[in-house]
């Protein structure tokens, strides 16, 4: 069970690397191409929130499976 543990906060802190990086490149990818951006409607942060929203999904779900196993060890 311990192992299972550290496994899942790995994977959270993986999910978080991954959307910040995305986040990161989309945001340099903007300011350096504006211009491609220009020809949507939607804002050009729309992604970084989108992604935002299923990485906070994400990382809830995988803590509460880290409670549930917590629970279970003790």
């Amino acid at each position: 069970m311990k192992k299972l543990y550290k496994i899942l906060k790995t994977a959270i802190w993986c999910v978080i690397g991954v959307f910040i990086g995305t986040s990161i490149y989309q945001c340099y990818n903007y300011y350096t191409h504006p211009g491609l951006y220009a020809l949507t409607s939607a804002p050009w942060y729309l992604g970084i929130q989108i992604a935002g929203i299923f990485t906070t999904i994400i990382v809830v779900i995988l803590f509460l499976v880290i409670w549930f196993i917590k629970k279970r060890i003790k």
